[in-house]
């Protein structure tokens, strides 16, 4: 049992507050959602057993949820500024004061709450894309034009293409992980809730942008057509691109401190769940190739409107560059959508059957392994632009070791099964 602790009062507030609740007892080892009793009553870190009824019950009355009669801890851990119970007693106020309704959706920065923002998002997007596909399809059914010309054909392929990648597969995992991973490591929120809150907000703010613009460049934007095509459609495609990088370059940061720099004591790096595994190495990529996409997107922005020719080969620009830095950013972004599906796959198999995950180790290094390769494979998509043999070689090479990894995660997925449940 720690020993009884005593706040030092740094104004009167705090004083008035170590006054009214002294003494308390940290009890971090102790679960309070069950040890609400006569005997044991906790709130957040903090152990009030011996206090008076009406001391009890004020902080029931502060602890008390709306909804299934449950409670849970307002403030766990001290508030900014205040220390001790006054800590506790801002938060409180704060909470009893929030926002309801559409507002509180709206201003929330709750990593649970944010979660399922991204998931509707992702959702709403996923309706969009799927009419789109639905439309290509009833027009390539027929031979010649049936519902749609070639031009809205391409703005269909182009805004299919970008929303299924960039505005679904991609934040949707994002949504996964604000859920999961503060539990998964003892977190009681991500490092930075607001910008949490800020990248999801400007997902939808991007996606409005570039529907408006309906490009008909292709989702890849290839050059020299992305240079040459004056519809201002591709410009808002590109601004649409940007900040979606910001977006994802914002939320790896945050999702690389809260798991680095926030776990709960005891949560090393040899018992971490492999969903967070998983979310770490897909961060780690997203804040290494997304910078990479935005000086492309940058460098075309400049191209289509004269102040640079890097691109256009009319006045002595490589078309190819375009390629290369569009998918080195890309073919990362495969693994960026398929790890935190992985991830989920080690988490569930073992709880289904009733088993520990068979070669745990082998299952997390694997997963760094597919992120350190996935960088050494953009070249694959680039075959037929006459890149030499011998810088092709290496590329073929990779990604043929690249399946490696993902065979380990099958055999030991199999394994785990094995004689389950």
């Amino acid at each position: 049992m720690p020993s009884a602790r005593t706040f030092a009062p740094r104004n009167a507030t705090d004083r008035a507050s170590a006054e009214a609740t002294r003494p308390i007892r940290r009890r971090p080892d102790i679960d309070w959602r069950n040890s609400l009793s006569s005997k044991v009553f906790v709130v957040g870190r903090y152990d009030f057993s011996g206090r008076t009824s009406l001391e009890r019950a004020r902080w029931k009355a502060l602890c008390r949820i709306p909804g299934y009669g449950t409670r849970r801890p307002i403030g766990s851990g001290h508030h900014r500024g205040a220390s001790g119970m006054a800590g506790e007693v801002v938060a409180a106020y704060r909470h009893r004061n929030a926002p309801i309704g559409v507002f509180r959706w709206l201003t929330t920065t709750n990593h649970h709450e944010i979660g399922i923002l991204y998931l509707a998002n992702s959702f709403l997007f996923f309706i969009i894309g799927g009419v789109l596909a639905l439309l290509m399809r009833t027009e390539l059914a027929y031979p010649g034009p049936t519902i749609v010309d070639a031009n809205t054909y391409s703005e269909l392929f182009t805004m299919h293409g970008t929303t299924m990648i960039f505005l679904v597969s991609i934040p949707i995992l994002a949504g996964f992980g604000n859920l999961m991973v503060p539990p998964l490591i003892g977190a009681k929120d991500m490092a930075f809730p607001r910008i949490n809150a800020l990248s999801f907000w400007i997902i939808p703010v991007a996606g409005v942008i570039m529907w408006l613009g309906a490009a008909n460049i292709g989702w890849t934007g290839y050059t020299p057509l992305s240079v040459y095509d004056r519809s201002p459609g591709v410009d808002m495609w590109i601004v649409g691109l940007q900040l979606l990088g910001i977006s994802s370059t914002a939320g790896a940061i945050n999702f690389l401190v809260t798991i680095l720099r926030h776990r709960a004591p005891g949560i090393t790096f040899k018992n971490l769940s492999l969903f967070v595994w998983s979310i770490l190495v897909t961060q780690g990529l997203v804040l290494l190739a997304t910078p990479v996409l935005a000086g492309g997107l940058f460098i075309l922005l400049l191209d289509r409107h004269g102040i640079t020719a890097f691109l256009s080969p009319a006045v002595g620009g490589d078309p190819i560059m375009w390629q290369h830095l569009f998918w080195f950013y890309s073919h990362p972004a495969v693994y960026i959508m398929i790890l935190p599906a992985m991830g989920i796959i080690s988490e569930v198999i073992p709880r289904m059957s009733h088993k520990p995950i068979f070669g745990y180790k082998a299952i997390a290094l694997s997963t760094v392994a597919i992120g350190f390769l996935s960088f050494g494979v953009w070249v694959h998509h680039m075959f037929t632009t006459g890149i030499s043999i011998s810088a092709r070689l290496p590329f073929m090479v990779i990604t043929l070791a690249i399946a490696v990894p993902s065979g380990i995660k099958i055999f030991n997925w199999i394994a785990t099964m094995w004689g389950g449940a």
